[in-house]
């Protein structure tokens, strides 16, 4: 038999269980505030220059056992969802499953109308074309304060847009708006399909319920769950395992 492998430095002793033949499994929305890594660990590559370690989720005392369905990156803010279930996680993170996503969004300038008529259009990125699925200009959406603040310019104005995608590409938002000349100046997820934030504040949790899941994905994944939990082996994708904390997807804006 072939030795195991010593454990890295940077992964987390993860308990493996088996979840009782039909239990629910457990999922949880968080509010990730602005500068939260959406991971449990730091990573081996620190960010150059940066002299504290950065805040993870960790940080937010947490629920054990959860791990997320997708990822927010750490200048981003708002709606993660958590849970214990491999399956379930897949259904929400992967991008096949076509998933509404909502943001709300505040870019520099004021877009005109011909601007976001491009968006909903499609306007084309490295990685291809992308439109926005929703999109309407907000009036008095001004959240919760941020720390830091966002840097705005003395005369430049700024607005509030609420942008609709069903897709996932890295940092997908802040290219779209950049496109059309409106740099994204702060960004907030604020529902994953049935999800939404309803006034939770921003580092703290909720329990929700997969049952709200469109379609039978729902019910397969309530009557799922036998894979094991946060394993050395486990990889995200994989129907009944999620994944290491550390090592998740890269951004699903």
């Amino acid at each position: 038999m072939r030795p195991r492998a010593p454990r890295r430095a940077t992964e987390r002793p993860v308990r493996i269980e088996r979840r009782p033949p039909g239990d629910a499994p457990r999922l949880i929305a968080v509010n990730k505030p602005f500068d939260v890594l959406s991971q449990f660990t730091q990573g081996s590559t620190p960010p150059a220059g940066a002299t504290l370690p950065r805040r993870t989720l960790a940080d937010l005392a947490l629920p054990e056992g959860l791990y997320p369905a997708g990822r927010l990156d750490r200048d981003s803010e708002g709606l993660l969802l958590l849970t214990d279930d491999g399956r379930l996680q897949h259904r929400l993170a992967d991008p096949s499953h076509h998933l509404l996503k909502r943001y709300h969004v505040q870019v520099e300038g004021c877009p005109s109308a011909e601007a976001l008529e491009h968006l909903r259009t499609g306007v084309a990125l490295k990685d291809g074309p992308a439109r926005a699925l929703q999109l309407e200009t907000l009036v008095d959406a001004e959240p919760w304060p941020r720390d830091p603040p966002i840097r705005v310019r003395r005369h430049i104005p700024t607005t509030w847009l609420m942008l609709g995608l069903d897709e996932g590409r890295n940092r997908q938002v802040r290219r779209m708006t950049a496109a059309i000349g409106h740099p994204t100046l702060r960004l907030i997820r604020m529902a994953i399909g049935p999800f939404d934030l309803d006034g939770l504040p921003p580092g703290t949790w909720r329990d929700v319920t997969a049952a709200r899941l469109p379609d039978a994905a729902a019910a397969g994944a309530r009557g799922g769950g036998q894979g094991r939990r946060g394993g050395r082996d486990a990889r995200p994708g994989r129907p009944g395992r999620p994944g290491r904390a550390g090592q998740w997807p890269r951004s699903t804006e």
